[in-house]
């Protein structure tokens, strides 16, 4: 990869913004995998983290600051370096012509730029050029919706009542720290220190993530209602509890659907098996079911547990899985910057 691959070839110079961090780590794993043609990637951090040393397949890119890069000849940055960052940096990139495919909240509501999903609602990427900006939506959301999707357009669905299962890693380096050091600290029984999350993570659960809203909702959970409704359809109502429990990787979600229409728990699996991003493991027995666990390194949506419920007309109950640093923030960017390319939405800079 890097290299011109005969005339027609087109490769695209990449810059990597927060390349030091969980994700960024992985969107250089996952640009490398996945064989994306790039004619040059550069990593870029704040100043503290210059000269650092990041891996990209078999070759290692020093760091360099963020502060001083020049985007002029760069096609597309993928930023995954938190909203401040993101708020202060993305439209001067833009500005420089080079797209921003941004991994934090900052532009995901912004009527102008495109949140997208590829698997979901790829033909919304078309309006990117308004403000050069593409929008990556919350973890929790990416995943879900891949699995909606489908249902939704076999049996149009009315309301979603989902609970989160949501892994450390999700609230960064610091988050995974902090579960490695409280486990350790109650297995030697010394005390244990929250400072990453509001109270201790080792062996619990806690039913808070992002801040608290004045209608008593926290932020993450209004973030899947009103991300669902922009990538999939603003008629559809959903309500969200969302909750960090001690995984590292991988987030799982228990999904209650109703629909408009009829749909049978038979049905629904045989849609989500032929559905772009969706695996189906849905044995009932004993581990037939797919957890955070086993769904750790792995692209797809892992859909478990379908099954009807009887308290509603057309009622369906199922359990989502998938690795948050991949589909729900780093596998999606890549797909996104694929999209571009594919479509035909990019041109690169330099001939390669």
């Amino acid at each position: 990869m890097g290299e011109a691959k005969g005339d027609n070839y087109m490769a695209y110079k990449i810059a990597i913004v927060g390349a030091t961090g969980n994700v960024g780590r992985e969107v250089l794993d996952i640009l490398d995998e996945r064989g994306f043609p790039a004619s040059e990637v550069v990593a870029l951090a704040s100043r503290r983290s210059q000269g650092t040393e990041v891996s990209f397949g078999d070759r290692t890119l020093k760091v360099r600051a963020l502060d001083n890069y020049d985007f002029a000849g760069t096609d597309i940055a993928i930023m995954s370096a938190g909203g401040e960052i993101s708020k202060e940096w993305a439209p001067k990139i833009a500005a420089a012509g080079c797209v921003v495919i941004d991994n934090s909240s900052a532009w995901r509501y912004d009527p102008q730029v495109p949140l997208i999903v590829p698997e979901v609602n790829a033909d919304a990427i078309e309006g990117f050029a308004k403000k050069n900006i593409i929008a990556n939506p919350n973890c929790s959301t990416a995943q879900l919706v891949v699995a909606l999707k489908p249902l939704h357009d076999k049996a149009k669905i009315k309301r979603v009542v989902v609970a989160t299962y949501q892994s450390v890693s999700g609230a960064g380096k610091e988050g995974a720290d902090e579960l490695f050091n409280q486990t350790r600290a109650v297995f030697v029984n010394d005390p244990v220190e929250a400072q990453k999350f509001t109270k201790r993570i080792a062996f619990n659960v806690i039913p808070h993530i992002d801040v608290f809203m004045e209608d008593g909702f926290t932020k993450e959970e209004w973030k899947m209602v009103a991300e669902t409704k922009k990538i999939l359809d603003p008629k559809i109502k959903l309500t969200a509890t969302c909750v960090r429990v001690p995984v590292f990787v991988g987030h799982a979600e228990a999904v209650n659907i109703e629909f408009e229409n009829e749909i049978t728990a038979k049905e629904a699996q045989d849609i989500l098996r032929e559905s772009p991003g969706c695996l189906v493991v849905d044995k009932r027995e004993d581990g037939g079911y797919v957890t955070p666990h086993e769904c750790a390194g792995e692209d797809a949506t892992y859909i478990s547990r379908i099954r009807e419920d009887s308290t509603l007309d057309n009622g369906l109950s199922m359990w989502v899985v998938s690795d948050n640093l991949r589909k729900g923030a780093a596998l999606n960017t890549v797909q996104i910057a694929e999209l571009l390319v594919n479509r035909g939405l990019l041109k690169a800079k330099q001939a390669a």
